[in-house]
């Protein structure tokens, strides 16, 4: 007798777009691999669609919206009855944990941490920190310089990593992007590492030839213009990078491509700087095959590049910083250079524009960092295996996370008293 399909309910926090965001790419593979199974999916968020939104019923995966504080959530969880509970970000598991703990206490929980938002929230505040007093700063070797023991310093007090944290407790799995933060976690907050699982982009190495040098032009730098980092990094280049790039290459040519280009990006567009904002790319690797080399100056962030991994995959090498390609590599060489100013990372992209052979070799490692770290055929059955051993040792996963489960019964609690109140007091409207 056939067994009944594993049953996953996800509960986005925006509705997939891979071609907007790594994020959104991430959870299509996940999405991907569970659908390799035979699972049965069920795709839920209550965030607006937005135009770029993966065709899930095309996959097979049935669609449903949902709504914050609203109790007709109870009757759809206690319908579907899944097997397993994927949240996507913190903020989903903080919004509806409580209800799943409810009507659906033996599902496992998992939670798509996507990055550490409290990571990239603490780096963020020391750019601010450092840009405040060090105005004219172009070196950022110290804002790059700290290790995990001072990210855990400047994050244990914050609001944003108690509650971040105290979701990745209240799941059974944590997905986990970046081993460093892995290391942050295990080392420092001392999270145990059975509640986590490293679980990176899961790509498919490329195997046939790349473009070739001579058939490239232009730099080109792409993300999703709504993600912090990617906008911070499009200023520095505009105001400080660019232009050092330009006074040695006088017609150089940047093409800048993101998902939903607010106005404030398109007033930097200037063709006579030979600085071009191109609004969304159709296709991403198209243009990123076309690219000569892909610019990435980031100053702050967490987690692991989206745009870096699709550079390696179309062979085109990069220019970053350290926070760039943290997490994204091993003890080899870099697809690129990795620099800590604007001079610097300038100085690298132009020589790396010019001289053939090194961009040929970076192209090479490119290739070669993604068959060791990134293969699909790995991570993918890895995944499977992690979820599949953990619900069937459920009971005594659970038992050795007390702190978890301490934590779901007092904060559900809790939520559950709020969001009956919340409901009562709209009925009274």
């Amino acid at each position: 007798m056939n067994q009944p399909a594993t049953k996953v309910l996800v509960i986005g926090y925006v509705w997939p777009e891979p071609r907007s965001s790594a994020a959104g790419g991430h959870m299509m593979q996940i999405l991907e691999t569970f659908l390799t199974q035979g699972w049965d999916i069920t795709f839920s968020s209550p965030a607006t669609i937005g135009e770029h939104k993966a065709d899930l019923p095309a996959l097979g995966i049935t669609e449903c919206a949902i709504e914050l504080n609203n109790s007709s959530f109870d009757d759809f969880i206690r319908e579907l009855a899944p097997d397993i509970v994927l949240f996507d970000r913190f903020m989903m598991e903080e919004q509806f944990g409580w209800r799943v703990e409810k009507h659906c206490p033996a599902a496992l929980r998992v939670l798509e941490t996507s990055d550490l938002q409290s990571l990239r929230d603490a780096r963020q505040q020391r750019l601010k920190d450092d840009l405040k007093a060090q105005p004219g700063n172009d070196d950022f070797s110290a804002l790059f310089a700290p290790g995990l023991e001072d990210e855990f310093q400047r994050m244990a007090d914050t609001v944003l990593a108690k509650r971040e944290i105290a979701a990745i407790y209240r799941c059974d799995i944590s997905l986990m992007i970046s081993d460093v933060e892995i290391r942050l976690l295990t080392e420092h907050f001392k999270v145990p590492a059975a509640l986590l699982h490293w679980c990176p982009l899961m790509l498919e190495p490329p195997t046939e030839a790349f473009a070739p040098f001579d058939e490239r032009a232009h730099f080109l730098s792409i993300g999703n213009f709504r993600h912090a980092p990617n906008w911070d990094a499009v200023l520095w280049m505009k105001n400080s990078v660019w232009p050092l790039i330009r006074q040695q290459l006088p017609g150089a040519q940047l093409h800048i491509y993101g998902a939903y280009t607010p106005p404030k990006a398109t007033a930097l567009h200037n063709a006579a700087q030979g600085f071009h904002v191109m609004n969304w790319a159709e296709d991403a690797l198209q243009v990123m095959t076309a690219a000569r080399i892909c610019l990435a100056p980031l100053r702050f962030g967490a987690g692991i590049k989206g745009k870096l991994a699709d550079a390696m995959l179309c062979g085109t090498p990069n220019i970053t910083t350290p926070v760039g390609a943290e997490a994204m590599s091993d003890e080899q060489p870099w697809p690129g250079a990795i620099a800590h100013s604007a001079t610097a990372l300038a100085d690298a992209a132009v020589s790396l524009y010019q001289d053939r052979e090194r961009w040929t070799q970076a192209q090479e490692h490119g290739r070669q960092l993604l068959a060791r770290r990134y293969d699909q055929n790995i991570h993918g059955p890895a995944l499977v295996e992690c979820l599949e051993q953990c619900r069937n040792d459920l009971a005594a996963h659970r038992r050795n996370n007390f702190t978890g489960g301490m934590l779901r019964h007092h904060a559900h609690k809790s939520t559950q008293y709020m969001s009956q109140w919340i409901e009562a007091k709209n009925r009274n409207l």
